[in-house]
């Protein structure tokens, strides 16, 4: 496993020790040398448990959008991982809370500058979306519609999550247009 002080500071982050549910575990894949970044939303709780980003359902459905096995996800050195929360926030009434709001100022920046040879970032879910893309007024869906806006640097996903299944169903088309484009890229970026 990759480590630096300031991987050492962010795995040993407690800064929100008070208000989360649990005693933090931050989860998270960094290497500067990662050509892809998955920007997700915070884990959830199989994964707090495992310590291993995206080891749940979410992340078996988001490696088959990829194209890709469970070797070459958990390869630091392709791909790094860096939820918006890095601690799972506990449950809410409707799923999990949200990322909790200190994580992405205290970490992210100094996380991404590092990251010197990325060439695509995997935006996933709304918390995401909300960082990497602003406030532009789009709806989750509209964002994905336009994804050839953000492309090849970007891509806007949803969740992967079983709870995305109403949405996968109504949006036939992001499975027929957009993930034959993200495994094309992806593996360009993998093979060469």
């Amino acid at each position: 496993m990759f480590e630096t002080p300031l991987l050492q500071r962010v795995r040993q982050c407690q800064i929100c020790k008070d208000v989360l549910p649990h005693t933090p575990r931050p989860v998270l894949q960094f290497h500067p040398d990662a050509k892809i970044l998955i920007a997700g939303q915070a884990p959830g709780r199989k994964v707090h448990e495992t310590g291993i980003p995206f080891n749940d359902a979410s992340g078996d459905r988001l490696r088959d959008w990829m194209g890709i096995g469970r070797e070459v996800f958990y390869d630091e050195t392709a791909i790094a991982i860096l939820p918006m929360g890095f601690c799972y926030p506990g449950k809410g009434k409707n799923g999990d809370l949200p990322p909790r709001p200190e994580c992405a100022p205290a970490w992210r920046e100094q996380l991404l500058s590092q990251m010197t040879k990325l060439e695509l970032t995997l935006v996933v879910g709304r918390y995401a979306h909300d960082y990497h893309f602003g406030n532009d007024g789009l709806s989750l869906t509209d964002r994905i519609k336009n994804w050839q806006v953000y492309w090849p640097d970007k891509i806007p996903l949803p969740h992967p999550s079983p709870r995305n299944n109403l949405w996968l169903t109504k949006n036939p088309w992001f499975e027929q247009e957009v993930l034959p484009e993200l495994k094309a890229r992806i593996h360009a970026l993998l093979t060469r």
